[in-house]
């Protein structure tokens, strides 16, 4: 079982449980991609090799919101939670969510180590090569790091991980989802992208199409892709079922519309409003386009359905 110790500065109480000395993991982690995850490999690695321990010191919320005013609404590719739980997967034993302040912020890198990293009782700590920490930025980096450490713990810098010679980040998976390359994002996750939401009532004009879809509303701090109509998967209760998942604002029928995203669920006909569902967004189908006739809508979705199944049968 991974324990999650939420920490403020100052770090003014006894850390529970108290550690043993332990390998510490630092970063924002944030999609907790094949970047991170390398990360965290040889954080497991160098703590199964001491036989201690490994722990993650995180944040909450990003660092942007201390840093800069926000023109859009703060998202994340993986909220805590989900972030928490890739994170036990990967073998961490303890999660330190420190919450991102103004005080934190200012802190000299020398201040970090001695006022946040040594309250963990590190014996060695582990970082990618670009993680920065405390509040001067240039030299608050891995290489100076070990200066701060004063021989107090060990330290390990992970370097980068490429794809197509490119860095894997989190920055340019943002990037692809916003323009919906599903390819990338899910490449440079090692999985598939994935959200949650409720169901919730709709307008039902998929049920006149003979489309019926779920309406589904999704926490403001997940990432949705672009808009665009896409090959999905949606948990409903314990079972997973093939979609077709439309984000957009329905122009056919008005302009202006709000964005929503809807979700026709095939092979199913159950009532399921009120049901949190989880939906792993697989592949980019194509754009929303203003159709001139609902008769060339319906057409269209019924290409869109024979995508959907091709897609998924070319997987298995």
């Amino acid at each position: 079982m991974t324990d999650i110790i939420k920490l403020h500065y100052p770090i003014l109480k006894k850390i529970q449980p108290a550690p043993t000395q332990q390998v510490v993991a630092m970063g924002f982690f944030d999609g907790v991609h094949l970047g991170h995850q390398k990360v965290i490999k040889q954080a497991k690695y160098e703590a199964d090799k001491l036989g201690v321990p490994l722990a993650v010191l995180t944040y909450d919320p990003h660092p942007i919101v201390v840093f800069k005013t926000l023109v859009n609404p703060l998202r994340y590719l993986t909220p805590t939670d989900q972030k928490a739980a890739l994170l036990a997967d990967l073998g961490v034993n303890t999660i330190y969510v420190m919450q991102f302040t103004s005080q934190l912020a200012k802190l000299q890198p020398q201040e970090f180590v001695d006022q946040v990293i040594m309250r963990l009782n590190p014996i060695t700590v582990v970082g990618g090569f670009d993680h920065i920490y405390g509040g001067n930025v240039t030299t608050a980096d891995m290489i100076h790091l070990p200066q701060y450490a004063k021989n107090r713990f060990d330290v390990v810098s992970v370097p980068e991980l490429d794809d197509n010679n490119q860095k894997i980040g989190s920055s340019l998976i943002r990037k692809a989802l916003e323009i919906g390359d599903m390819d990338i994002v899910n490449r440079q996750l090692g999985r598939v992208h994935q959200t949650t939401g409720l169901v919730m009532h709709g307008e039902a004009r998929g049920r006149e199409l003979g489309f019926p879809t779920v309406n589904i509303k999704t926490p403001e701090l997940e990432w949705l892709p672009t808009i665009g109509i896409y090959a999905v998967k949606i948990m409903v209760g314990d079972y997973w079922y093939l979609g077709m998942a439309s984000i957009g604002r329905n122009v056919t029928f008005g302009d202006a519309r709000p964005i929503t995203v809807e979700i026709n669920i095939l092979d199913f006909s159950q009532e399921i409003y009120g049901e949190n569902v989880t939906i792993n967004w697989h592949n980019y189908l194509r754009g929303e386009v203003k159709f001139k006739t609902v008769t060339a809508l319906i057409s269209q979705l019924k290409k869109d359905e024979i995508a959907t199944r091709q897609y998924f049968d070319a997987l298995d």
